[in-house]
């Protein structure tokens, strides 16, 4: 090792870069050596061989994370690995970019996908194909690392993708249950509906810009202001056609409204695989890519307006159908759903620091309610309708207060000025910052939506632990008997993320939101000059901090009432007239499964059938093996039957051959001029 001042600079850059690719193989390293030695090496050797390599990945975004934190100049690391594609104009290499965005990413990525791995230690220990799961998972966790540190569009396509791929596995890992298979399947093609539109954004910024380096388009992005491009005819912004595509592929990822259809049917996979969709993975892409691209986005309100509407429109309508879910997990889908709205809201609003705050307290608690929730099927038995279940707090303790702290993180109970849970800051700070944004129409909408998103989350979480955990129980008497507390394993992953959801708030707040934003950004998320979203939110009216709060607990004091006080209510409700259609229309999520089946899978099934029986049957294979071949073949096999190899029978037809040029010329010569005559003028005429 050297030794003066250079090679002590070089010293902690080398560490550093070193680290950085180790956070970002070591999943792979683990998803490789599983995934193809894992029958030779057994079950167990697989579980803690992932585990291991994900707990120090998940250790070293921790230091990753504190040093950009603790730095006082521009954090921009980039590390380049090799050149990966050269074609013309197009030039990639293939580096690794981390800032602060990134090492957020890092951290909640590798800390969730590691508490899910050792908690699937437990969870999953009866499946025989445990090597494949943890393979999975792992490489799961590399996509997801792989699109976190991109620094090109190429780059995050390519973990855009991988995450994508590794979701239909890890949905469809039980694939001999149909309903498994046809989620999976539902996944991937839902997503590749938003990804049509993500590679058309891609090409699009190649096309406008001639680069896909992120740096080189972000620089360049100012200049294409006021551009337009043409398009059959017409003119369209370029940098709002440019976002809008983008962001066709965030709704997909992150399952917003009309793309959303897909995340609720995940649910079909193991729990573990739900925890790790929801909280770290792959919903959280479409966020990231939004505020990875915000110098882009801010280029065009009108981008930044259709994201605060979509956003805001999925935060109320996930809201609406959680309110009625009876399936423990699906409840907790689709909080996901309506929590990712809000975290849209705030890009969209201009605040990108409040919605990956949102983002990094989000994964705490809702890893936690995931898993607490796989914590109670594995108590119950696997079973998941929580209209069995009720009266689980004494039988399951620390499974039920982990599930508390989950619940008071994600309905945001907290107390304006003094302080709460994680959920607490950064969801009430989308709500002041949609409030401040009011000069637009879409704002307005947002902070109305949000606020009422804010009262049903809170609604449809209490009605979960109070229908799970309290009253008499509803179980069978066997199951309810047997229910018993999960193991260490499982235990210590929920206890870990628990605290997360309770201080992350507290603790990280001044980074994300507070005076300490541009020390720890340092130009990370982009804001344009006409963003004052962080200096109006000081000044809001004191009723509008009050508003989600309000909100939150008239959620619970209903969810109360309901559920514990007049647990008869509900059924009473729904019985009455007008009350039992809204409740269907939410029960079957307003009817979008039924309306994209007869918009999209019964014309595709009829255009296949009719391709199949029409075009390949009848005409090709009419004409083709079945019509003319087929004439020809049993033709030929007739003729084949004449070829019998026996001397007589070819003697016997020359005799007949013979006879019939004798009888020919023993006609009259007259009746032989006249049938030449008839032919040759049969003949003729046809020529």
């Amino acid at each position: 090792m050297g030794t003066g001042p250079d090679a002590e600079s070089l010293e902690p850059k080398a560490f550093a870069n070193t680290m950085y690719q180790a956070i970002l193989f070591l999943p792979l390293a683990g998803a490789i050596i599983t995934g193809f030695f894992g029958r030779a090496l057994g079950a167990r050797a697989s579980e803690l061989i992932t585990c291991a390599f994900m707990l120090v990945a998940a250790v070293l975004s921790w230091i990753a994370f504190s040093q950009i934190a603790l730095a006082h100049e521009a954090a921009t690391v980039k590390i380049p690995l090799f050149r990966w594609l050269t074609s013309g104009d197009l030039d990639v290499n293939w580096s690794i970019r981390v800032d602060a965005l990134t090492a957020v990413m890092l951290v909640v990525v590798n800390t969730v996908s590691s508490l899910v791995h050792v908690y699937s230690i437990g969870y999953m220990h009866e499946d025989p194909h445990r090597p494949r799961f943890f393979a999975y998972l792992s490489l799961f966790t590399f996509a997801m690392l792989a699109l976190v540190t991109s620094d090109t569009f190429l780059q995050m396509f390519f973990g855009w993708e991988g995450v994508g791929l590794m979701s239909y596995l890890l949905i469809g890992f039980w694939y001999e249950k149909p309903s498994a298979n046809a989620a999976a399947m539902k996944a991937f093609i839902v997503n590749r509906v938003g990804d049509f539109g993500f590679a058309l954004g891609i090409f699009g910024v190649f096309a406008v810009f001639r680069t896909i380096d992120f740096d080189t388009v972000f620089a360049a992005a100012p200049s294409k202001t006021g551009h337009f491009m043409t398009f059959l005819g017409g003119q369209y912004d370029t940098m709002t056609v440019l976002c809008l595509l983008l962001f066709m592929g965030a709704m997909g990822k992150s399952a917003q409204f009309m793309l959303h259809t897909w995340l609720p049917d995940a649910m079909e996979g193991p729990t573990p695989v739900s925890a790790l969709i929801h909280a770290a993975t792959m919903v959280t892409a479409g966020v990231f890519m939004v505020a990875r691209l915000s110098p882009l986005f801010e280029q065009s309100q009108t981008a930044l307006n259709f994201v605060v509407l979509i956003g805001a429109t999925t935060a109320f309508f996930a809201a609406t159908v959680g309110l009625v879910q009876n399936d423990i997990k699906r409840v907790i889908a689709y909080s996901t759903c309506s929590q990712l709205g809000y975290m849209f809201v705030a890009c969209g609003v201009g605040a990108y620091g409040a919605g990956i705050f949102h983002l990094f307290t989000h994964a705490f608690f809702k890893a936690l309610l995931f898993l607490g929730a796989g914590s109670v099927i594995h108590a119950m038995h696997h079973e998941q309708d929580m209209r069995n279940m009720g009266g689980l707090s004494g039988k399951i303790p620390w499974t039920w207060g982990l599930m508390l702290v989950g619940t008071l993180a994600l309905t945001g109970v907290g107390i304006p000025g003094f302080g709460g849970m994680a959920g607490f800051y950064s969801k009430d700070a989308i709500i002041d910052a949609a409030f401040v944004a009011h000069a637009n129409v879409a704002h307005v909408y947002a902070f109305d939506l949000l606020v009422a998103a804010a009262f049903m989350t809170s609604f449809y979480s209490w009605r979960l632990m109070f229908m799970t955990f309290h009253g008499q129980t509803r179980a069978d008497r066997d199951t309810y008997d047997h229910a018993h507390e999960s193991p260490m394993v499982m235990l210590v992953p929920l206890i870990v993320l628990a605290l997360g959801a309770i201080g992350a708030g507290a603790l990280f707040e001044g980074f994300f939101i507070g005076e300490g934003y541009a020390e720890f950004w340092k130009g990370a998320l982009f804001a344009g000059s006409g963003n004052t979203i962080r200096e109006d939110v000081r000044h809001i009216p004191l009723w509008t901090s009050w508003a989600p709060v309000v909100a939150m607990a008239s959620g619970f004091a209903l969810a109360w009432v309901m559920y514990i006080a007049r647990p008869a209510w509900p059924a009473a409700i729904v019985a009455l007239p007008g009350v039992n259609g809204i409740y269907y229309f939410l029960l079957n999520k307003w009817y979008f499964d039924q309306l994209y089946h007869w918009v999209f899978v019964v014309p595709a099934l009829w255009l296949g059938r009719l391709l199949w029986k029409g075009g390949d049957g009848a005409i090709i294979d009419g004409l083709g093996p079945d019509g003319i071949a087929a004439s020809v073949q049993r033709v030929m096999r007739s003729a084949v039957k004449l070829q019998s190899g026996f001397v007589y029978h070819y003697a016997f037809v020359m005799l007949i051959g013979v006879t019939l040029i004798a009888t020919v010329f023993a006609m009259p010569a007259d009746f032989r001029h006249y049938v030449s005559d008839a032919l040759s003028h049969l003949f003729g005429r046809g020529a």
